[in-house]
């Protein structure tokens, strides 16, 4: 492959060279006290939440989604589209991203949640719920902070978000109710808006899609690749991460209460998503390398089936069971642990990149 047509280099890749900016090398404190100030704002700040929610996109509150499309449109301008054929072509990763994204993930989550807490319906339920929303948002920064394969990425997320459109109530069924009766256990009762999950992929994903389509697309046309990627993201892409803290703010300042008022329900919950990123993620590294897919590509397949889509998770809870309830709060127990979780991840993904995948070119 040409040196034109390689990845630009993410703010990860950068790090390795000894360039990361202020904002990237320290990110996870940042991500950190973005957290925690949220977590304050909301528990110290009377009327806050209310405010959050006053005008909503969805069941997402509008400053959320404003920061989440922030977030999302920075790095899809960066992917390069007319590479996505590249990506659709390798069966293996399709393949391989369909069952561990729609087969495998979500059967884990089911099992986690009767493992770890059998006795507490809401919170299972919701955790469910959880591991049936595969990611669409922040897994493009994720992937990108670890050097992932950036038109992989947006295939994959276009991909889970027509199945989480087609899927997403039927396979709420199955496992809340079908799979349970079968298996002599309790089951739970669940209408899905087929028009929530439509509403959420379309904003979430469909404007900064476009948006970044458009941009690129624009740009190159107007100044050239070079000057697009040498002179036009570097100036763009830090917004990506400003957009991701936040929306980190705002999305515990909104359930800031909720969440310091029931610490031990929190741990509970807490538990089982662990043990889902990590081995999720695990798994995903393992296929890759075993499939032979090259650093970039394992890296997408990995995250993209670890993330979950927790707005989606979050609307789906509320608008079925209410703001108040066990499954709202597991669902926004998520994004508390998937946060720090992933980005040590990114992390882990670097090391594993020196240690396993030196001898395979980045985007392969």
């Amino acid at each position: 492959m040409s040196t034109q047509t390689q990845p630009s280099p993410a703010p990860a890749e950068a790090a390795v060279a000894g360039k990361l900016s202020t904002l990237d090398r320290f990110l996870p404190v940042w991500i950190i006290a973005a957290m925690v100030l949220g977590l304050l704002l909301g528990s110290t700040v009377p009327g806050l939440g209310t405010a959050l929610e006053a005008v909503k996109v969805g069941e997402v509150s509008l400053p959320i989604a404003v920061g989440l499309l922030v977030m999302m449109y920075p790095v899809l301008a960066k992917v390069r589209y007319d590479q996505t054929r590249r990506v659709v072509g390798d069966r293996r990763l399709m393949i391989t991203s369909l069952v561990l994204n729609w087969v495998l993930a979500p059967a884990f989550m089911f099992a986690l949640a009767w493992i770890f807490i059998p006795d507490l319906p809401e919170y299972r339920t919701g955790l469910i719920i959880v591991g049936l929303a595969r990611c669409i948002a922040m897994v493009m920064i994720w992937n990108d902070l670890a050097c992932g394969d950036r038109e992989a990425a947006a295939v994959l997320v276009a991909i889970n978000s027509v199945f989480q459109v087609i899927a997403f109530g039927a396979l709420g069924w199955f496992y809340l109710q079908l799979l349970p009766s079968m298996l002599g256990l309790p089951t739970t009762s669940a209408d899905f808006s087929f028009w929530a999950i439509t509403g959420s992929v379309l904003v979430f994903l469909g404007i900064p899609l476009l948006a970044g389509f458009l941009t690129r697309t624009l740009g190159e046309r107007a100044r050239g690749r070079e000057w697009y990627e040498a002179a036009f993201l570097p100036k763009l892409g830090p917004w990506a991460l400003y957009g991701l803290l936040f929306t980190i703010t705002l999305l515990f300042a909104l359930q800031g209460g909720t969440i310091t008022s029931r610490p031990l329900d929190v741990v509970r919950i807490a538990l089982p998503l662990l043990v889902y990123f990590v081995v999720v993620f695990g798994a995903g590294m393992l296929l890759g390398r075993w499939l032979d897919l090259g650093y970039a590509k394992t890296t997408t397949l990995a995250f993209t089936a670890a993330g979950n889509n927790f707005e989606l998770a979050i609307a789906v809870a509320i608008g079925t069971f209410g703001v108040t309830s066990g499954q709202a709060l597991a669902g926004v127990v998520g994004p508390l642990i998937e946060v720090p979780v992933l980005v040590a991840l990114v992390y882990a993904a670097l090391w594993a990149r020196k240690r396993y995948f030196s001898s395979s070119p980045l985007s392969a």
